[in-house]
């Protein structure tokens, strides 16, 4: 017994669709909000289920929150232990962004190792690192993180050994409240990361380089809490364009910004869409049949991202030829292979990489989502599939879709939520 979303593919797509705030924007700035005094207000926040997770969070930390429409506040009001709730570090990948500013906030930090999608080693050891660089003792005892900094962090000069965006903006928000001057050398440049420092300079923060390899950050005494909207989701706008390039159809996504979709438009304009920009949208437009584009790969900004390949790759499943989508971050990205060749798709995983043969068509299955992304691929893959998909795991897709039936529904897709 369980939900599940019910697919009757083969109904082109045609409307309008506007993107959210982007979740991977969204949860470091909730965390950046326990930095602040006074209240911070985030406009546009997506109800998700890793939103929610971070509202409990938050009030274990000693923060108040009230959602005014679809805007948030939030506000520090209490001393807290600086002991994370057990559920929801564990249930998300994000509830890393909270040491930092718990470090900060009660001196010390204690957490169970962080969940989130099961996509191969997601170590966070740059995090921990650059924390210790700064003058945290770390603890590890068993699956219990403890780092303390009873006297507070001490700028420094750090190069992160990869550009991992959540050790940059893990380090981002250590170095704001640090005492003199950090440089952060091999940072990610994603828009995230300039999304977040972006709030913390409303705050106060003294921040030079985010978007860079190298950002530098001139500690401050006092961050003041601040209005701030974040950046659309350019996971969701890409979910968008591949739902159109499966579908057939059109769509016109709103609200995103193009620069960041770039890589992921490219990929479908070779398979043989229609891309046509316009300021802040972009219409994909799927006419005749698809074709295969070859290998393509993943990787970090401004590179095609690898939370996009999934989408990509289920468009993909019926592009005549054959393509290759290889991801160069995530072992185990394409947990999807499975449902995509229930749906009758000729695929391979090999290495890390997702090999596709195109066919003709798609049929009904009924399968189950492993994780987020790939969730939200086996979506896409369904609305090309003729009959009826169900499509399981839906606790997955909530983590990062607010309401993914409702909007291909909109569309003119038939997809609605039920329950056995």
């Amino acid at each position: 017994m369980g939900e599940y979303l019910l697919v009757r593919g083969g109904r082109p797509l045609e409307g309008a669709a506007r993107v959210p705030a982007a979740k991977n924007s969204v949860l470091p700035l909730l965390a950046a909000a326990l930095l602040c005094e006074g209240e911070s207000f985030f406009t546009q926040v997506p109800r998700l289920a890793d939103v929610q997770q971070s509202l409990v969070i938050l009030s274990a930390l000693g923060c108040e929150y009230q959602w005014r429409g679809r805007g948030l506040a939030v506000r520090r009001c209490a001393e807290a232990p600086g002991v994370l709730p057990e559920g929801p570090a564990r249930a998300m990948r994000s509830s890393v962004f909270y040491l930092a500013p718990a470090i900060h906030r009660c001196g010390r930090v204690r957490m169970p190792m962080p969940g989130g999608c099961k996509l191969g080693p997601r170590p966070i050891d740059i995090h921990l690192d650059g924390l210790d660089k700064m003058g945290a003792r770390v603890d590890w005892r068993g699956e219990t993180l403890t780092v303390s900094a009873p006297w507070g962090l001490t700028g420094a000069d750090y190069t992160l050994r990869l550009p991992s965006v959540g050790a940059t903006e893990t380090l981002l928000m250590a170095a704001v409240l640090a005492k003199g001057e950090t440089v952060l050398r091999g940072a990610a440049m994603e828009p995230e990361v300039v999304d977040l420092a972006a709030f913390l300079q409303r705050c106060g923060a003294r921040i030079e380089g985010a978007g860079s390899p190298m950002i530098r950050v001139q500690g401050v005494r006092e961050l003041r809490g601040a209005v701030h909207t974040p950046i659309p989701d350019r996971i969701v706008a890409a979910t968008l364009a591949a739902a159109a390039a499966s579908a057939g159809g059109w769509v016109r996504i709103q609200n995103c910004q193009i620069e960041a979709l770039a890589p992921t438009l490219e990929i479908l304009r070779r398979a043989g869409c229609r891309v046509e920009p316009a300021a802040n949208a972009v219409t994909v437009r799927r006419v005749g049949w698809l074709r295969g584009v070859g290998r393509v790969y993943t990787g970090v900004y401004p590179a095609f991202s690898t939370d996009a390949a999934p989408v990509v790759a289920a468009a993909l499943l019926t592009a005549a030829g054959r393509s290759a989508v290889e991801d160069t971050v995530f072992e185990n990205r394409f947990a999807c292979a499975e449902g995509f060749n229930a749906l009758g798709a000729k695929t391979a995983r090999a290495g890390r990489a997702l090999e596709i043969e195109g066919v003709r068509a798609l049929g009904p299955a009924r399968v189950e989502a492993k994780d987020l992304r790939g969730g939200a691929a086996l979506v896409v893959a369904a609305l090309a599939a003729q009959g009826e998909t169900k499509v399981y795991g839906v606790e997955h897709i909530r983590r990062g879709y607010g309401d993914l039936a409702g909007t291909l529904a909109n569309l003119g897709a038939q997809v609605r939520l039920c329950q056995e």
